[in-house]
This record gives structure tokens, C-alpha cells and sequence, in this order.
């Protein structure tokens, strides 16, 4: 049983928690994009637009965040199962 745990855990740490990270990178990303947008257009549009992108950074952001955590407790879950 260590060894499927063992596996659970190195694919967690390696495959999927990187993921996570780089798509809460990108979704940071897209939030400050959003912001340096927002403050340097005139334009109503072009703000609007901007807003979006904020928008959009923030929700890419939770669902992340969302998703380690989910990640986690079902790698906790089975972990606990198997020991």
C-alpha cells in the first residue's frame, strides 16, 4: 500500500501541483494586464475591456485556488485510506 501512496503523492507534487501553479501564474497574469490596461486607456471600451481582463484574472484565481484545495483533500482522502 506505501507504494500506491508513494505514487499518489509523486504525481500531487509533481504533475499537479505545478499545473496549478503556472495557471494561477497565468491567471495573475492576466489580472495585472487587466490593471496596467485599465489605468493607462481613456476610452470607455478599452476599459471595459480592461475590467474584463481583471475579471476574468480574479475568477482564474479562485478557481485555482479552489482546485488545490480540492486536489489536496482528495490526495489526504485516499492517502488515509491506503495507510
Amino acid at each position: 500500500m506505501d507504494n500506491i501512496t508513494d505514487l499518489i503523492n509523486k504525481i500531487n507534487h509533481v504533475i499537479v501541483n505545478p499545473l496549478i501553479v503556472l495557471l494561477f501564474a497565468l491567471a495573475v497574469v492576466v489580472f495585472f494586464i487587466g490593471i496596467v490596461q485599465f489605468l493607462f486607456n481613456d476610452t470607455p471600451e478599452n476599459r471595459q475591456n480592461a475590467s474584463r481582463h481583471m475579471l476574468w484574472g480574479v475568477i482564474g484565481m479562485v478557481i485555482m485556488l479552489s482546485v488545490f484545495a480540492i486536489m489536496n483533500f482528495i490526495v489526504d482522502t485516499i492517502v488515509t485510506l491506503f495507510t
